[in-house]
């Protein structure tokens, strides 16, 4: 079975995003950073060599694949900067229609830039996702839970 790359090491934050080449990028970074910071109350931690994330959730496919994962977090990657909401976007349709400029993947969230989307509506969807991940995942630990995926 093939091991994750992407972990949770002690690769400092500040200096991934201070590296960050787009200058406007680097900006939104270190905006989202300080939201993500406050909605979470978690420290934000590097996962592999390009993730911003934020706690933690064990969980195990049928498969009997296990793994450790954040609940959420962000990447400032050269075409955009990328939130991952896990829960994906479904069950947020409401605030979706109201985000403003995005795309989507399946638990990604793609902005160009901070200015394209409604700042109070953004932080209203990384609020849900976080509790909907704590509520279904972080059962017995506010900072790593464990679920069956």
């Amino acid at each position: 079975m093939a091991e994750l790359k992407t972990k949770e090491n002690d690769a400092s934050v500040e200096a991934f995003l201070e590296a960050v080449e787009h200058k406007k990028r680097r900006e939104d970074a270190f905006v989202i950073k300080e939201v993500f910071d406050r909605i979470t109350g978690w420290p934000a931690k590097m996962w592999g060599s390009s993730i911003v994330g934020y706690g933690s959730y064990d969980y195990k496919y049928p498969t009997g694949r296990t793994g450790t994962w954040m609940i959420t977090g962000f990447s400032p990657r050269k075409t955009s900067l990328t939130l991952y909401i896990m829960p994906g976007f479904g069950r947020y349709e409401e605030l979706m229609s109201k985000l403003g400029k995005y795309k989507t993947g399946k638990s990604c969230l793609y902005v160009n830039k901070l200015e394209d989307v409604d700042m109070d509506v953004l932080e209203e969807l990384i609020k849900a996702s976080v509790q909907h991940m704590v509520d279904n995942y972080h059962k017995d630990n506010p900072v790593c839970g464990s679920v069956d995926v």
